[in-house]
């Protein structure tokens, strides 16, 4: 059975997107730099009666980041869902930085979805169907914060790009821009997040759309 795929999954969003799409029966890759951390959630699926596999890769190292999805191929096969959750978050103003720094956080903020949408989204092209979500936030740029506000600018674009390109093909392309720190309990609860993935890879395709800003764009605002 085709699953899904979470690049990013520490505690937090990527822990709650993996445990609600197992929740629907489909087993789930973790990745994340932190091998350990991907393994934990992982574990939380396998105990809860769901299938994962932890994987360990940093996803600004384009063969690592591929071959962790290989591996995750040969395991569930072809990835119906694949989830970019990964980000460097910092707090930074303009000339804070080094280049290396801001190559880095760029790395991993939007490099890395760019090597995980080339080797992904033409199979799912090809197959006619398929779901990309990339988490986005900072709807308006922050002064305090010039790497992630850059970086997901970024992503943005590129959702927008990525659309044009395979939406026609059957593929959801979509970023959840989420306005807001990701605090249990709160409008951004990471459970709360990760619902709104699930309706977007669930919901029908008159529905698609590119963006959606979380919480805004409430769930009863974009699905059926």
């Amino acid at each position: 059975m085709a699953g899904a795929v979470v690049i990013g999954a520490g505690p937090g969003i990527g822990r709650s997107v993996g445990l609600r799409f197992a929740r629907e029966g489909l087993p789930v890759a973790l990745v994340a730099r932190d091998g350990a951390k991907a393994q934990a959630v992982a574990d939380e699926v396998t105990a809860g009666g769901g299938s994962a596999l932890g994987l360990a890769a940093d996803s600004s190292d384009d063969p690592a980041l591929r071959a962790a999805l290989d591996t995750a191929a040969r395991r569930f096969g072809p990835a119906d869902v694949l989830v970019y959750n990964a980000a460097v978050i910092r707090a930074d103003r303009v000339g804070e930085l080094s280049v290396r720094e801001h190559q880095r956080a760029w790395a991993v903020n939007v490099v890395g979805a760019i090597t995980a949408a080339a080797h992904a989204l033409p199979g799912m092209a090809a197959r006619g169907h398929g779901t990309f979500i990339v988490t986005g936030g900072l709807p308006e740029p922050l002064p305090a914060s010039v790497s992630l506000s850059l970086g997901k600018a970024g992503v943005r674009a590129l959702t927008f790009l990525l659309d044009e390109q395979y939406g026609p093909s059957g593929v959801r392309i979509t970023t959840v821009t989420v306005a807001g720190a990701v605090v249990p309990g709160t409008a951004t609860d990471p459970d709360r997040i990760a619902e709104q993935y699930w309706l977007l890879h669930d919901q029908p395709p008159p529905r698609w759309k590119p963006e959606v800003l979380f919480p805004r764009d409430g769930l009863d605002k974009i699905v059926m």
